[in-house]
């Protein structure tokens, strides 16, 4: 007598065998993860960032961090531990052109570190005042190596010729590496440097000067681009001209490098019939 053979179907069988194996580790998994989670409380927490400052050569620069839960701080100026800077503030006394950088501080608590934004710290001084920190020991004690400022740039303080209403002022910011592209103008670039204060405190215009530029005289490869509180803007090669009359109150600016960013901490641009 033939007996009756069930069909089993082995692939099917299989089948919900490995997603049953599956689904239990991916319980084991997240499990797993739950128990793992890390303790963020063992994490300092910032409450307060340090902020971007652009002061008149020869002030104090008082940069901070505020943070619940930490034990030690190591400040880095352009991204290297500065010796001796391991309180919750850093304060520069008496910023030159070699003082100026990009600033940030590690947050730590035990053996667990967080980092602050990276701020910026940019000198403005007026023609005479470039040509009297030129002659003194910023240019030996401070300037480091690649420093940007070249003879065009002296010359332009050397001069101390003033625009009626004011200017020239020189600005002494930072390049940063970062590629993109805006536009026709500035087109694609490999890096940049921000000349900027808060939009309510942007470098005003002088009204009895007819002329307001910003001028890169280092370089003829740049591209500068102004932009106005009121969201006006533009951008040319080298020099940029804002229309008079002038449609925003405060300006800032930016100088954008289409090739070969500088490796100088502190480069000027040359504002004329603007006030500090």
């Amino acid at each position: 007598m033939k007996k009756n053979i069930p069909h089993i179907k082995i692939p099917h069988i299989i089948a919900l065998a490995a997603i049953t194996g599956l689904l239990a580790i991916a319980g084991n998994i997240v499990q797993a993860q739950t128990a793992d989670d890390l303790d963020q409380t063992v994490f300092p927490t910032i409450t307060a960032q340090p902020v971007d400052q652009v002061i008149p050569i020869g002030s104090d620069v008082v940069l901070s961090v505020q943070a619940n839960n930490a034990d030690g701080y190591q400040w880095l100026i352009n991204g290297i531990p500065a010796d001796g800077q391991t309180n919750n503030s850093l304060t520069i006394a008496n910023a030159g052109i070699g003082d100026v950088g990009l600033y940030s501080c590690e947050v730590f608590n035990g053996g667990e570190m967080v980092p602050t934004r990276t701020a910026s710290v940019e000198v403005e001084t007026t023609a005479g005042a470039t040509v009297a920190s030129i002659t003194t020991s910023t240019l030996t004690a401070k300037a480091t190596a690649g420093s940007a400022l070249t003879a065009s740039a002296m010359t332009a303080g050397a001069s101390g010729a003033c625009l009626p209403g004011g200017g020239p002022i020189i600005v002494y910011g930072t390049p940063y590496l970062g590629g993109g592209s805006k536009g026709r103008c500035p087109g694609p670039y490999a890096g940049y440097v921000n000349y900027t204060k808060t939009i309510s405190q942007g470098w005003g215009w002088a009204p009895t000067s007819t002329i307001h530029t910003a001028t890169d005289t280092n370089r003829t490869d740049t591209k500068v681009e102004y932009v106005g509180a009121y969201g006006d803007s533009g951008c040319a090669q080298t020099t940029v001209t804002i229309p008079n009359p002038t449609f925003s109150p405060v300006y800032r600016f930016t100088i954008y490098f289409t090739n070969n960013v500088p490796t100088s901490t502190n480069y000027p641009i040359v504002l004329t019939g603007f006030s500090l």
